[in-house]
């Protein structure tokens, strides 16, 4: 390991752009269990008589207000990933001059809690929310503690919309193409929690020409040897040794 985080540390030091990927190991790391994790997808079903597939939507929102934010409130907001100290590193390398953009998949907004000022959150965050009408913001409180089932807006008296792309939404464009513009000019990307054949980044890393692509990731994939380094590890061991 320490070979390997000196190397690391060198990459970082000789590369001019360095932007990265964080993906749902960022999450786990973090105590979260996803939604589609097979005994939690069960617990799911069973708990609501709908699968997490079919209740996490557009359909289902607009169709289902009520148990759309039942799930939501129970599934979604009560229980997020703990803030770990993968956060606060990604801030210190991006003060330091090391870490350039981060671009995350996931809908917490964990790299800019942790102090980081440049990222991209490729599928919105539960902190946004607004009403479909009239375009008034609402807080994240605002959501979880309304004193009706369905959050309404309070001019409109509609229910109010999460920010955050459901299922099989397709993601807003302009975050799609500043995605593969930062990625494009990168000369070293960090998969961070996700690999290669992540079923949300692998469209946008076949933008990446420069020279080193690292993976830390505590799970193998059979494309690893895509990559100039692979750390099998969670990226909250491995953040914090560099500089």
């Amino acid at each position: 390991m320490d070979d390997k985080i000196i190397r690391l540390q060198q990459i970082l030091d000789n590369s001019r752009y360095t932007v990265a990927l964080c993906g749902s190991g960022m999450m786990e790391e973090g105590g979260f269990i996803g939604i589609k994790k097979q005994d939690k997808a069960y617990d799911i079903e069973q708990k609501y008589g709908y699968c997490s597939d079919e209740m996490y939507t557009t359909a289902f929102y607009n169709a289902r207000p009520e148990l759309f934010f039942r799930f939501y409130r129970n599934e979604i907001l009560n229980f997020p990933p703990e803030l770990t100290a993968s956060g606060p590193a990604m801030a210190e390398l991006e003060k330091n001059g090391h870490l350039h953009c981060v671009i995350t998949s996931n809908i917490y907004d964990i790299p800019r809690r942790g102090g980081c000022e440049h990222v991209i959150n490729l599928h919105g965050t539960i902190y946004d929310n607004l009403c479909p009408r009239c375009k008034k913001e609402y807080s994240l409180e605002y959501v979880k503690s309304s004193k009706t089932k369905v959050p309404l807006c309070e001019k409109c008296n509609i229910p109010v919309r999460p920010l955050v792309s459901l299922f099989g939404e397709m993601v807003d464009s302009q975050r799609m193409t500043k995605t593969t513009e930062e990625i494009a000019k990168a000369d070293a990307l960090l998969l961070l929690g996700t690999s290669t054949g992540s079923e949300v980044f692998s469209h946008y890393i076949k933008y990446f020409t420069g020279r080193w692509l690292v993976i830390i990731h505590n799970k193998k994939h059979y494309l690893d040897n895509q990559a100039s380094m692979v750390i099998l590890d969670y990226p909250k061991n491995v953040l914090p040794l560099l500089q």
